[in-house]
């Protein structure tokens, strides 16, 4: 399959960087804006967030996203991000790590590279900066291109058509298999599931000596 591959799709986060340090920020701002929802404390709303977040996963039988947790609670896509995006600052958390920018740049110089991410084009931007692979990506889809979080077929079939290929065509890379990888599996695409950036690095042994 890996021979067919013309375009590689990247989540971003937790996928081309980890940082114990911002998703801590994150989840914290989630907190708050689901308190604001619910009236609660940030420390309930925190209770609460875990309690629904487990209840939609085993209903569903899959992972579910910060997002739809808040959406169960009363919230909306737009909120959500209005919400977070101010006490978000990735410029305390993020450094730039030399060895994904040259994995990201040999990659560019065979496939067509995009983002696909959950996140709002602020941040992404912002984050992509501070990573230093900005630039390096031939579009970046966020939650403002679609208005529908991963994972999400309908998304993932527009996603397609805007880079005009077809989903053999293309390898999806994320941490969340639920989330960043199910969805483009089922689809016919191939995937490659990271936790690290170790694993990230492992894209640049030649074909022969990966296994997505």
């Amino acid at each position: 399959m890996l021979t067919e591959i013309r375009a590689i799709v990247f989540d971003l986060d937790g996928t081309l960087y980890v940082s114990d340090r911002l998703d801590e920020k994150i989840r914290r701002a989630v907190c708050e804006y689901a308190g604001s929802l619910k009236g609660i404390s940030p420390e309930a709303a925190a209770d609460l967030i875990r309690e629904t977040r487990e209840r939609l996963s085993q209903e569903q039988g899959m992972e579910v996203t910060l997002s739809s947790v808040c959406e169960e609670l009363g919230g909306d896509l737009a909120g959500f991000h209005q919400a977070i995006t101010p006490k978000v600052h990735p410029e305390k958390c993020l450094t730039r790590d030399d060895r994904v920018v040259r994995l990201v740049t040999n990659l560019a110089a065979r496939y067509d590279l995009y983002i696909y991410t959950n996140n709002n084009p602020d941040l992404a931007g912002r984050i992509m900066n501070l990573l230093g692979i900005s630039g390096l990506f031939r579009e970046v889809f966020t939650i403002e291109n679609f208005r529908r979080p991963k994972p999400d077929r309908s998304a993932l079939e527009r996603l397609f058509s805007a880079i005009d290929r077809h989903p053999v065509e293309c390898l999806f890379v994320g941490d969340r298999y639920d989330v960043d990888l199910r969805v483009p599996a089922e689809m016919g695409s191939a995937v490659f599931l990271v936790t690290g950036v170790q694993e990230l690095l492992k894209l640049a042994l030649p074909a022969g000596e990966r296994n997505p």
